[in-house]
């Protein structure tokens, strides 16, 4: 079925890995590699360009990825609207957040979400990923949205959006002009970072450890619970701080705030639903859904 060719396509996409897929897939990495032919066939281009042991995306592959993540967005919201239909809705909601999807990606959805099925009351708890992780293992949320690299064998991950990690300091720092420093320079640099148990953290040290640095080698000023009082001290001192780029549009916009590079260095993260496994269709299913169609700007 060609739609299932589409999905093997698209997980390598994701993964530039065939093994990857194919794991992901449930299916042997031949069956992986025949798909991609079949397409390539189909089309006759060639999707990717193969580096040693490492696959890019050709300009035929990144068009065709564009094209099937919008079909799949159809899918979704086709499947969506059609089980509204015959199901009824109301009850209780309660989500569980990291602070970074909390405070910058969550309201406009909950909003969106409340003029469509305005008999679910919703609650929102926001903590660290750690904090989430313990909350819904003791039952007192139905559904989480973290960020970081652990999996928590008793929770069914389901991913979400797609985030950037970005250094970040005061538009008036003697540096912003620099625009990209070296991982040496960011030993010196002072710092601030998130608490511990915070996904954010988990993030930035797996980045770093390609550069042969660890979080005890970072010059740390002060470590803060919340991005927007890492903002505000960053606008009355000369650290840096890693942040989400979600976290910092509106005072990149208005010129407050710079993003410098660190040579060699980047970290895109993932943030995740995470619910229990084995549960039936539930509230929080419908909004996992909802939220996956909803158009993020």
């Amino acid at each position: 079925m060609f739609d299932f060719r589409l999905q093997v396509f698209h997980t390598v996409a994701k993964r530039l890995n065939f093994t990857k897929a194919a794991e992901e897939l449930f299916i042997t990495q031949p069956a992986v590699t025949k798909h991609i032919r079949l397409i390539e066939s189909h089309y006759k281009v060639k999707l990717f360009e193969r580096h040693g042991s490492k696959i890019t995306l050709t300009p035929a592959g990144q068009t065709l990825l564009k094209y099937t993540e919008q079909i799949f967005s159809l899918y979704r919201n086709l499947e969506f609207e059609m089980n509204n239909f015959t199901q009824e809705r109301r009850g209780q909601l309660r989500l569980g957040a990291s602070t970074t999807v909390a405070q910058y990606i969550l309201p406009p959805i909950l909003a969106a979400f409340h003029q469509k099925f305005e008999d679910i009351r919703v609650t929102l708890n926001t903590n660290n990923t750690e904090q989430i992780e313990q909350a819904l293992q003791n039952n007192q949320i139905d559904l989480g949205i973290i960020e970081g690299h652990s999996k928590h064998s008793l929770f069914k991950y389901t991913e979400f959006i797609k985030d950037e990690l970005v250094l970040v300091a005061s538009a008036q720092h003697p540096l912003a002009r620099k625009e990209t420093i070296s991982p040496e320079e960011l030993m010196e640099i002072p710092l601030l970072l998130r608490e511990p148990g915070s996904g954010t953290l988990e993030v930035i040290a797996h980045a770093l450890k390609p550069l042969g640095i660890n979080l005890g080698q970072l010059k740390t000023e002060m470590q803060l619970g919340s991005t927007e009082s890492m903002k505000r001290y960053l606008m009355n001192s000369d650290a840096m701080a890693f942040v989400s780029v979600y976290a910092v549009l509106k005072e990149l916009q208005n010129k407050e705030i710079t993003i410098l590079d660190v040579s060699g260095l980047s970290i895109p993260r993932h943030f995740f639903f995470i619910q229990p496994h084995g549960q039936g269709e539930t509230i929080s299913d419908l909004f996992l859904k909802f939220a996956l169609q909803y158009d993020i700007k």
